[in-house]
């Protein structure tokens, strides 16, 4: 029955969002209703909200499950958005992914089902 989700994260700035993720994470802008901003790239959709709270971007995130995981980060590494503590990895519950800080705070994990190559 349920198909995808979009994650609704925190946006402290509408301009530097729209740069960020268009340049730094390949999405692309489609719409600013009242500083609500919605991206997309391959199937992904994100919705951005504007808050005016720091602390509120820092306690939110997402996981947006991939493909060609390796492709990916070494595309999003040299922009310098890998989170501190995100580097690409194999994970114990069959995930191999990582991690980045949006220009807000929000973290989004990016990963890819390892449970098929066994």
């Amino acid at each position: 029955m349920l198909r995808s989700a979009v994650p609704i994260l925190a946006s402290l700035n509408e301009d530097d969002t729209i740069n960020f993720y268009t340049e730094k994470l390949g999405f692309t802008f489609h719409s600013s209703w009242e500083g609500y901003l919605i991206f997309s790239r391959d199937d992904i959709n994100i919705h951005l909200w504007p808050c005016t709270d720091a602390e509120i971007a820092k306690n939110t995130g997402c996981y947006v499950n991939v493909t060609e995981v390796d492709k990916l980060y070494a595309e999003l590494k040299p922009h310098g958005v890998v989170h501190p503590n995100g580097e690409l990895k194999e994970m114990p519950w069959k995930m191999k992914q990582f991690s980045i800080l949006d220009n807000n705070g929000n973290i989004i994990h990016f990963g890819e089902d390892m449970a098929d190559d066994d």
